[in-house]
């Protein structure tokens, strides 16, 4: 059976998108979640495979995982308060987007010194400043807005696969031994 990539990665965009679309601020503790179980499969298995070789004859070799502990407890705090962390991420972004604005704007400032610098230059690094200080003050709806952008630009790229998917199948594949020369390949309607 032949797989259906195009189909797969429609379906995929679709599902991404509609999720990030109707349900932004649960996707994002969702996300989270999906980390915190990553890292408590990993702490599962790794205390299983500490107690499995304790019950062996060789316990001198084995020491306790505290890694395996830490990753455990770490993936059950993230499962139980996924908003403290996207909250926690998205003041860390801010904090970095109004560092690298404030960063770009002194370092426009000096160069302005010594080399004629246009003001149009600072709009970028004052956008990021202000965008810095909007995701600090507000990161529940920073974290709305950029899941809906994502999810938006999701659905455009499912239905943009969809479409190409559609134009592209009626084109057979060619074997590399009977291609024809450039000029001469079909063309796409």
């Amino acid at each position: 059976m032949k797989t259906n990539y195009p189909m797969m990665r429609f379906l995929f965009a679709l599902i991404v998108g509609l999720v990030l679309v109707i349900w932004p601020n649960d996707a994002a503790n969702f996300i989270v979640m999906t980390i915190g179980i990553l890292f408590l499969i990993s702490g599962i298995i790794s205390v299983i495979g500490y107690a499995t070789s304790r019950s062996k004859k060789n316990t001198s070799a084995v020491r306790m995982p505290f890694e395996g502990v830490g990753s455990l407890l770490f993936g059950l705090w993230l499962v139980i308060m996924p908003s403290f962390f996207t909250n926690i991420i998205m003041f860390l972004l801010g904090f970095i987007l109004i560092l690298a604005g404030i960063f770009q704007i002194a370092t426009l400032t000096s160069a302005r010194k010594s080399v004629s610098i246009p003001g149009a230059l600072f709009i970028i690094p004052s956008l990021v400043l202000i965008a810095g200080i909007v995701v600090v003050l507000s990161p529940k709806d920073a974290i709305h807005t950029a899941f809906l952008i994502i999810g938006v630009s999701s659905l455009i790229y499912a239905v943009s696969e969809l479409i190409n998917m559609f134009k592209f199948s009626n084109i057979q594949q060619v074997k590399p031994e009977e291609a024809q020369p450039v000029g001469e390949q079909q063309k796409i309607e």
